[in-house]
């Protein structure tokens, strides 16, 4: 069985953080995660029959480009905030 030692440092390695509280919790769950993933060792997979289909790039044809902005108030009509010729958006990458 998994020990609250071990999860904190797994915790540590993934970089999240865990509550002391949920401490003993995930150690209780970590054999029965680990016996699914165990399950993977019992597949059968033939590697060497694997057939990949050919790759290829799908380039499409240039056309005509419509003229610069000619989309552009459109779209900022339909958001939400705009402050000027900007649109606004809620931060979600803080500097802490």
């Amino acid at each position: 069985m998994a020990s609250v030692d071990d999860v904190k440092k797994l915790a540590a390695l993934a970089r999240i953080g865990v509550g002391e509280a949920e401490l003993e919790k995930f150690a209780k769950e970590f054999d029965g995660i680990l016996a699914y993933v165990g399950q993977l060792d019992a597949l059968s997979v033939d590697t060497k029959e694997r057939v990949l289909p050919a790759v290829r790039n799908v380039m499409r044809e240039d056309g005509e480009p419509h003229a610069p902005g000619a989309y552009t108030e459109a779209l900022a009509k339909q958001f939400p905030e705009r402050e000027g010729n900007y649109l606004s958006v809620k931060q979600i990458i803080s500097h802490d």
